[in-house]
């Protein structure tokens, strides 16, 4: 069995129950999105501003190179879902919406969503046996969308 195979098969074990499979699908995509908002709003050296590079920008690579090693679709829907969120971070910009409170506000109301579906589920979260599960996550995310569309990962 590939590992990425395995990791998905291994996080679906406790997300069976269709309600924490709803709110996963919410969830899972709007973390993976606060999470880059945050990074991007911490303060950074003068040479990555130099560049126009926040900490998110620079921590996507190994993120995504992790998703390739994966799989190459995984790879390539998570770089999609990463473009995604960095143009809903610089629309939340040009509104003047601080984005560090929004990603905070929405970080803690996903996360919280996610213990209600493991407590209607009645199984702990994956990541609490392994912490690669936080990033298998978006890829068991994707991995629903991609077997929709017939793509294999």
């Amino acid at each position: 069995m590939r590992q990425i195979e395995f990791l998905l098969n291994e996080y679906g074990e406790s997300h069976k129950n269709k309600t924490n499979i709803i709110i996963h699908a919410v969830a899972v995509p709007a973390i993976y999105f606060v999470t880059l908002g945050l990074l991007w709003s911490l303060p950074t050296p003068n040479f990555l501003d130099y560049f126009d590079i926040t900490w998110a920008h620079v921590l996507v690579i190994p993120t995504l190179y992790y998703y390739f090693k994966l799989s190459g679709p995984i790879g390539a829907a998570m770089t999609l879902l990463s473009i995604v969120s960095f143009f809903g971070i610089k629309l939340l910009e040009a509104l003047s919406i601080p984005v560090w409170q929004v990603c905070i506000a929405l970080f803690v109301v996903m996360w919280i969503l996610q213990f209600v579906g493991h407590h209607v589920e009645g199984k702990k979260p994956s990541f609490f046996k392994d912490i690669q599960f936080l990033l298998v996550g978006p890829a068991w995310w994707w991995g629903h969308w991609l077997k929709r569309l017939n793509i294999n990962y």
